[in-house]
Parts: structure tokens; sequence; C-alpha cells
């Protein structure tokens, strides 16, 4: 015991100062959007906003609110449209095992490996054909072909730990495929639906391949491009500039924080067998 905890000490000092080293880009994020433009070139540069100002976040206020807006809308759309498609493919490959189904798993395994910006490309030609480029329908479909894959794997590998007598003991009691699926697989497979939600969410609300390949002339932009255009037209203006990355993270971090604990259930689904 006293050769093991001063070791125990050592690792936990490394791993807080680490932790610190990454979470420092955060935390100069926000100070800087709390600090005046002219503190932004202090020499030395000030570690806390001593003469703190709101301004930055008056203006993202002002002029960020709409793409805020369509980031949830598209965020929200993208994730019924990926659990509706994923969770019927997931409890498929798990339990009724259809012909071909291994080579389906690995076809949506190389699916993840596709560059965005070769999709982004030939989304482009497709949604210009059938009329749906610049609009929110489009970007959803777009952000759930990233997703689906990812989340048809996560149910497979949850649904394959589902035993096979609780299925059919609803087969018994006189209930389809469809009624098993929707009244004893899904509320059963919670912690699954909740990671590829928390995924499919972050991906569509983090995403700017496809937001500035498909909606980049459309009326309705996404907060990444909301950024991106509000640092080429403010770009002395830093405080603003942090602060529009500051309020974009915030619902990123309380979705993460929130379902973490269904998270890391849902993630490691399948990992042990009994």
């Amino acid at each position: 015991m006293t050769t093991s905890t001063p070791r125990a000490w050592w690792k936990t000092g490394i791993g807080l100062v680490l932790t610190g080293l990454m979470l420092f880009p955060v935390y100069w994020m926000i100070n800087v959007s709390f600090t005046r433009d002219q503190d932004m070139r202090a020499t030395p540069p000030h570690l806390f906003p001593t003469n703190g100002t709101l301004d930055g976040y008056r203006a993202v206020l002002d002029q960020q609110l709409p793409y805020l807006g369509t980031s949830f809308l598209v965020g929200l759309g993208t994730v019924a449209l990926t659990v509706a498609l994923a969770a019927p493919a997931g409890y498929a490959l798990a339990k009724l095992r259809p012909p071909g189904g291994p080579a389906l798993s690995f076809v949506l395994l190389i699916a993840q490996m596709i560059p965005g910006i070769i999709m982004a490309m030939g989304f482009y030609a497709i949604f210009l054909t059938l009329g749906v480029l610049n609009t929110l329908p489009g970007l959803i479909l777009a952000d759930t072909t990233l997703a689906v894959p990812f989340g048809v794997l996560i149910f497979t590998a949850f649904m394959s730990g589902i035993p096979d007598e609780l299925l059919q003991a609803a087969v018994v009691d006189g209930a389809g495929r469809l009624r098993t699926f929707w009244s004893v697989v899904l509320p059963v497979s919670r912690n699954s639906i909740v990671t590829v939600s928390l995924f499919a969410f972050l991906w569509s609300w983090s995403d700017f391949i496809f937001a500035s390949t498909l909606a980049g002339g459309g009326d309705h932009q996404p907060i990444t491009l909301g950024i991106y255009h509000y640092i080429g037209n403010n770009n002395q203006q830093w405080n603003a500039i942090m602060a529009t990355a500051v309020v974009a993270s915030i619902p990123a971090a309380v979705l993460l924080i929130l379902a973490q604990r269904y998270v890391s259930m849902g993630v490691t689904a399948g990992a042990v067998k009994d």
C-alpha cells in the first residue's frame, strides 16, 4: 500500500496536467470572449478579463441567432432520420439475420472511411438535379448519411445482446415483428438510441463541408457557416468571434454532460459476451 499510493498520486498529477493543457484553448476562448478590443494585444496578455465586456455576446445575439436556429433544426432532423433508418436496420442485422448481413456490416464500416468532400461533390450534383440544393431537407439528408452507418453498427451491437427468449415471449403473446420491434426492442435499447442520437446531432452541428457545399448559397445556413462568415467580416473583433464559438459550443457541451452515462453504456454494448 505504501508504494502504490505515491504512484497513484503521480499518475493523477500527470493526468491533471495533461487535462489542463488540453482544456487551455477552451479557457482562452472564453477569456478572449470577455476581453475588450483595446486589451486584446496587451503585453503580457491578460490571463483574466480584468475589464470584461459583454459586447461580443451582444453582437452574437444580434447576428447569429438565425444560424443557431438553423443548426438546431438540421440537428433535430438528422437525429430523427438517423434513428428512423438505423434502428430497424440494426434490428434486422442483429436478430433477423438476413442473407448477406455480415457483408452489409462490412460495407457500412467502409462507408465511414469515405472522405466527406467526395460525398459532398456527389451530393451537389444529385441535389442540383433534384432541386433540393440550398435547402434544409437536403442538408439534413446529407448529414444523415454520415450518422446512419455508425448508428446501424451501434444498434446491431446493442440489439445482439437482447435475449432471444424476450423476443420469443413477445411472439408467443401474438406480437409480429414490427410490434416486437416497437414494443420490446426499442424500449430496452434506450442507451443505444441516446448514443446514436447524440453523435448524429454533434456531427450535424459541427458539419462544415456539407454546409458550405450544399447550403452555402441558401437563406438558411448553420452556425458553422455563421462563424465562417463572421470571421471574414469582423476579423478584428476577436471578442465577438470567440463569443460566437462559446455560444456554439454550449449545446454540444450540455448534451455531452447529460448523456455521458448513456453513451458510456451504449458504445460498449456487445463488447462482452457471456
